[in-house]
C-alpha cells in the first residue's frame, strides 16, 4: 500500500493563511458585484386561491371566535376536531381534552377580564388542501383588563381545518411569535 503522506506535504498546499487570504478576497470581489436585489416581500395577504373556500373558513373563524369571546367551551369545542393537536410556542403540545381544559381554565380565571380574540383585518389567507380541506393563516390580537388598563398582545396563527362527512374541523393548530 502506498503512503498518503505525500498528500500531507506543505510544499503541495498553499498555507493556511495564503488560503484564507484566498478565500476572503473572494468573498469580497463577490460581494461587489451586481445582484438583482430580491424582490420586496409584499405584507398583503394575496387574492384567496378559492373566494369560496375563503369565505368558507373565515365564517367558521367567526363563529369559533364569537363562541370563544362568550366564553362559551362547549360551543368552541365543536369547532375541534377530537385527534386535534395544538402546538403553542410557549405552551408546548396539547390534544383535544387538554386543549378544552386550558380554554375552560382560561374562561374561569378571566370571568371578568374581558378576554376577547379580535382577527387584525387584511391578515387572514386560506388556502386549500388537495382531498383534506384548508390551512388558514392569519395575526390575531387578544385582550383583557389588567389593573384597569387594556392588555393586548398580537399573534400568529395558523389552522388546519378539515372537511369530513360534510362537517369541517379543526385538526391541528400552530400559535406562534408570542
Amino acid at each position: 500500500m502506498q503512503s498518503n503522506s505525500h498528500l500531507r506535504s506543505k510544499s503541495n498546499y498553499p498555507s493556511r493563511r495564503y488560503a484564507l487570504l484566498v478565500l476572503v478576497a473572494l468573498a469580497g470581489s463577490s460581494a461587489c458585484t451586481t445582484v438583482k436585489p430580491p424582490a420586496p416581500v409584499s405584507s398583503a395577504p394575496k387574492a384567496p386561491v378559492s373566494p369560496e373556500l375563503y369565505r368558507t373558513i373565515a365564517r367558521l373563524d367567526s363563529a369559533m371566535f364569537a363562541a370563544f369571546n362568550q366564553h362559551d367551551a362547549d360551543k368552541l369545542q365543536t369547532y375541534f376536531a377530537d385527534d386535534l393537536e395544538f402546538y403553542h410556542d410557549k405552551g408546548g403540545v396539547s390534544d383535544f381534552r387538554q386543549t378544552m381544559d386550558s380554554f375552560r381554565r382560561m374562561f374561569e380565571q378571566n370571568q371578568t377580564t374581558g378576554l376577547n380574540r379580535q382577527l387584525m383585518p387584511g391578515t387572514m389567507e386560506v388556502f386549500p388542501i388537495k382531498d383534506y380541506g384548508a390551512v388558514e393563516t392569519y395575526l390575531h390580537r387578544f385582550c383583557h383588563v389588567e389593573n384597569g388598563k387594556d392588555d393586548c398582545g398580537t399573534f400568529k396563527n395558523m389552522m388546519v381545518w378539515r372537511l369530513k362527512d360534510g362537517r369541517w374541523q379543526v385538526t391541528r393548530v400552530v400559535s406562534y411569535d408570542h
